[in-house]
């Protein structure tokens, strides 16, 4: 089961990160860096329904690097609670991993803290070339004009699931394609004593990524085109609004759902309570959840009107994991050589099919196994309809603060106290003076 990506970390957190220079992991003193040139470590995010899940899905492949290179990979799963804050901290102390794997929307703040190798012309050319990897991946990668902070590694994306006996016992013929059918679809659901849609209130990345969405749906962004925070324009408000009152006014995503931050959602569609959730890369979760494919189907998520496109038809962020070095690593051939072998056309047909993402390789992602009915919506999004979140340095403050206010607000719906397009406006403002001054 996917964590998503929960940048749980304060401004100050981040900010410490922001102004140490040119700290970085691979220390040869640090806890879990190189030992040798033969030996690299790795701090791999949790993709799997478990840990130990992940466990299972790497060692084959880091044995088949060693058996190829004879180069060890001492492997860590961190849990998506805990990674953004380790890899601050590695930032700053110096002793952290060799390689690891990072949320994409993280990729400009990391880059601000200069700790990450830079991936110009010179090292892509050691992984077969920056061409090699899908337009839409790169773009989430680091800040605009700058050499990328890492390389795409897992690309997702948001689409809705749905379930297909509930939608047939509510007399449902198809998915919803606008937010207006969607939420017709769940009152119709709820008169039958289900819940219409589900969601993880409490989780603030998760709530990032749906209000982002819905603020370019609604011509809007959070931030303006020189990087500064922007929460309170009318578009913002109106996006994190209509997000909100899918519980406080449509009453079709339960007040439960407030607390959620741990993927209950999930749990809750897997065992038909819930009748739809919008989700990244779901159908992988869904079989560890032992719910059949026959069971559940999937399509573009909503619009406010037609169909998904660029523009205010835009439908997803651009979801996905990098892999990053540190750029004091003891073993920079090393490290290439292990991301050249992780993103290899077979190494992407291998990992991505066992987490049900898509690879961020052109080659490998036009293999069929992917065009399946679980991954063809997803591919399509990632080409026509979905954007990077800002690439700016305060994003993960960014995800921290705007999270909590549609947190708050989602907290004020489940208790019954009114939410207006004051009251969200006045959360978004403060929001936006937590901002680091720039």
């Amino acid at each position: 089961m996917r964590k998503i990506r929960t940048a749980a970390t304060g401004a100050a957190t981040l900010s410490l990160a922001l102004a140490a220079t040119a700290c970085g992991g691979g220390s040869a003193t640090g806890g879990g860096s190189n030992d040798s040139p033969k030996t690299l470590t790795y701090w791999a995010s949790n993709q799997g329904a478990s840990i130990s899940v992940d466990q299972k899905v790497l060692k084959p492949e880091l044995d088949k690097f060693e058996q190829r290179t004879g180069i060890k990979v001492k492997l860590e799963v961190v849990p998506w609670s805990d990674l953004l804050n380790r890899i601050l901290t590695a930032t700053t102390s110096g002793q952290g991993p060799d390689v690891l794997n990072i949320g994409n929307t993280w990729s400009a703040s990391l880059q601000a803290t200069d700790a990450l190798l830079p991936w110009d012309a010179a090292h892509f050319a050691k992984i077969g070339g920056k061409d090699r990897f899908v337009e839409s991946a790169l773009g989430s990668t680091g800040a605009q004009g700058k050499d990328p902070a890492a390389v795409p590694l897992y690309s997702m994306s948001y689409a809705l699931y749905y379930n297909k006996r509930l939608f047939a016992e509510a007399g449902i013929a198809k998915p919803p394609a606008t937010w207006d059918e969607l939420v017709a679809d769940g009152q119709k659901i709820e008169a039958k004593g289900k819940n219409g849609l589900g969601a993880e209130g409490a989780n603030l990345s998760n709530n990032i990524h749906q209000v982002f969405v819905l603020a370019q749906q609604h011509g809007a962004d959070f931030f303006t085109t020189d990087g500064k925070p922007d929460f309170t324009s009318d578009g913002a408000v109106a996006a994190v609004k209509q997000y909100v009152d899918l519980m406080a006014k449509d009453k079709i995503v339960s007040e439960s759902n407030a607390e959620y931050a741990q993927n209950q959602s999930l749990s809750d569609f897997a065992r038909g309570k819930t009748a739809m959730v919008l989700w990244q890369t779901a159908s992988a979760t869904f079989t560890s959840l032992g719910m059949k494919d026959s069971e559940w189907g999937v399509a573009p998520a909503p619009v406010q009107s037609g169909t998904p496109g660029a523009g205010a038809q835009v439908n997803s962020m651009v979801a996905g994991i990098n892999m990053a070095v540190f750029k004091n690593t003891h073993n920079l051939d090393g490290a290439a050589a292990f991301v050249k072998f992780m993103t290899s056309d077979e190494e992407q047909r291998i990992l991505n099919t066992a987490y049900g993402s898509i690879p961020a390789v052109k080659a490998a992602q036009a293999d069929p196994a992917f065009n399946s009915p679980g991954t063809a919506v997803l591919r399509q999004t990632l080409a026509i309809s979905a954007r990077a979140l800002p690439q700016v340095p305060d994003e993960s403050q960014f995800e921290t603060a705007v999270g909590t206010a549609v947190k708050e607000l989602f907290a004020d719906a489940a208790a019954g106290r009114a939410v207006t397009t004051e009251s969200v406006k006045a959360r978004l403002r403060k929001a936006e003076q937590q901002m680091p001054a720039t």
